[in-house]
């Protein structure tokens, strides 16, 4: 824990209006951002004023919205992380070898990020409704890397995280009760990989293993998504999971 002495309190409250903006409202007035941010509305403009002034949104007057200038905070994780540089190589080769999409995920409060991708080579790019690519951010429970990495918390950390939230549905498939979702975990620490069907997003399955490093924490999940057009569950993880296995394998010495 951080000293009290030592706490930026306006820099807190700067951050939180700036991630106040996501895909659901990607413009805020002063009264939005202070709902979203906790803060009162007069802190919140003044803020997003400086924020403005800063280049790192723009504003009609009444609204504001972000501009490119914060991908810089991105950008620099990207070059300067240890592991999108490590496994980048590996979602490359799995992609050229299998002509799938795969994916390294990261944890961060209530969802994951994906922090490295590959492409599709040689078979066109299947857009999904909240998008696959670099930087996205997807609920942790509905999502096969989620739950991989929700799996491999202790006991006190898990509940701790589940009483602090409310699991959205987000298909009709999705899980919402932490009961059912302690169970699905439970067998996620037992299988040891992760397989989502439609909980997400529908007429999509997800495949996910643990990325571990060599003291055995995790620190990250791999996974490939697919079409249920395309593939079958179990045609998936038949094909797929040992690929992702020997890949978590390969990858592990160099996390």
């Amino acid at each position: 824990m951080i000293a009290k002495a030592d706490f930026i309190e306006g820099m807190a409250k700067g951050l939180a209006v700036l991630e106040s903006f996501d895909t659901e409202r990607q413009r805020l007035n002063a009264t939005l951002a202070a709902q979203r941010a906790g803060i009162t509305r007069a802190a919140a403009r003044r803020h997003l004023l400086t924020l403005t002034h800063l280049g790192y949104l723009e504003s009609d007057g009444s609204y504001f919205w972000l501009t490119p200038k914060v991908l810089r905070f991105s950008g620099s994780y990207l070059a300067s992380a240890r592991l999108p540089r490590v496994i980048q190589p590996t979602l490359n080769r799995l992609a050229a070898q299998t002509q799938e999409s795969f994916s390294a995920v990261v944890l961060d409060g209530d969802e994951v990020v994906i922090v490295a991708r590959s492409g599709v080579y040689g078979a066109p790019t299947r857009l999904l409704a909240y998008g696959l690519h670099l930087g996205a951010r997807l609920p942790a429970h509905a999502t096969s890397t989620g739950r991989v990495l929700l799996a491999a918390m202790g006991p006190a950390e898990l509940s701790a995280w589940l009483q602090a939230r409310t699991l959205a549905r987000l298909t009709p498939q999705t899980t919402v009760q932490a009961s059912a979702l302690r169970r699905l975990l439970k067998q996620v620490r037992e299988d040891d990989f992760c397989l989502a069907t439609e909980e997400h997003e529908l007429g999509v399955l997800a495949l996910a293993v643990p990325l571990r490093n060599m003291q055995g924490r995790t620190v990250a999940a791999l996974n490939v998504v697919a079409s249920t057009q395309q593939r079958e569950a179990s045609a998936l993880q038949q094909g797929l999971l040992p690929l992702l296995m020997e890949a978590a394998r390969e990858v592990r010495a160099l996390l």
